[in-house]
């Protein structure tokens, strides 16, 4: 049996979970999304990611249908519906059916969609082994064009850097800013160890302000490693004493080579290790109950 979907109020089969072809989401990457974790019976701060939803449908002008306790009990209740008690959800709010022009105002009404099911973002082994990354061409949208904070379905700018990866024979590509400084990866942000110091890009770096990303800096706090939020060059990861990546799919992920640098002693290092295992600890505990 296949999986259900909520769709605008209801839960159907997902053979039968249609979208129109009028619906702006589809015709022009008009709508924002999260994607979110299920881990032990408990939705990883699902708080969290329904406050950046809002916002970003907020940046957008976009009125979602549901308030967001209403828009919680979707997510748990389509774990319910699914039998899932670890999951990744993919939760969607899209302009909805107008025209085929561009004026949202000829979309009356959004299109909710939620997805409990699963994801393997990369291969297991390289959760031992680490990554190898590239930085590419592709620059990060500009803030003033299509802020990154805004988690909208037009993702063609992490696609076309994806893509760039994908011709090098490597898992995973970093974007540059405008100026020349790290931003983040395809679907993941990025950090690195140098002198005992955690750093990470800063949000107006031109990054999605990761929920998992946030929870590795207050666990880092929490042991006592000084973190730093600040603008990175790309000799800053060249340089690295360790490098890892963060995000819902990826969870914790380490990066052992960049631009064919390898970082440290090409292994992941002693404070990756120490946040993982917290990580791990942390999700059994910090979410919202689905039963």
């Amino acid at each position: 049996m296949g999986l259900l979907i909520y769709l605008n109020g209801s839960f159907v089969p997902e053979e039968e979970a249609k979208v129109s072809v009028f619906d702006h989401g589809f015709l022009y990457g008009d709508g924002v999304f999260e994607g979110i974790r299920a881990y032990h019976g408990k939705v990883f701060r699902l708080r969290e990611h329904i406050d950046r939803l809002y916002d970003s449908a907020k940046a957008i002008n976009l009125e979602i249908p549901l308030t967001k306790d209403e828009m919680i009990e979707v997510v748990c209740e389509t774990c319910r519906r699914n039998n899932l008690t670890d999951a990744y959800i993919r939760l969607v709010v899209s302009r909805g059916a107008g025209d085929l022009g561009l004026d949202p105002r000829k979309c009356p009404r959004p299109t909710v969609v939620n997805i409990a099911s699963s994801i393997t973002l990369y291969p297991e082994e390289l959760y031992q082994t680490g990554l190898t990354v590239i930085t590419v061409p592709t620059r990060r949208n500009i803030p003033e064009g299509v802020n990154p904070r805004i988690k909208s379905l037009n993702y063609l700018n992490n696609i076309m850097a994806k893509i760039e990866a994908n011709i090098a024979g490597v898992p995973e590509a970093v974007l540059l800013n405008q100026e020349g400084f790290v931003a983040e990866c395809t679907g993941d942000n990025i950090f690195i160890v140098k002198n005992g110091v955690l750093k990470t890009p800063p949000p107006y770096a031109g990054i999605l302000e990761g929920v998992t990303r946030n929870a590795v800096i207050e666990l880092a706090q929490k042991r006592g490693i000084p973190v730093a939020e600040v603008m990175l060059p790309r000799y800053d990861l060249f340089t690295a004493d360790e490098c890892f990546l963060t995000g819902t799919a990826a969870e914790l992920i380490p990066v052992t080579k960049v631009d064919d640098r390898v970082i440290g002693n090409g292994k992941p290092g002693p404070i990756f290790l120490q946040l993982l295992e917290d990580f791990h600890e942390l999700v059994k505990v910090d979410g919202i109950d689905i039963y």
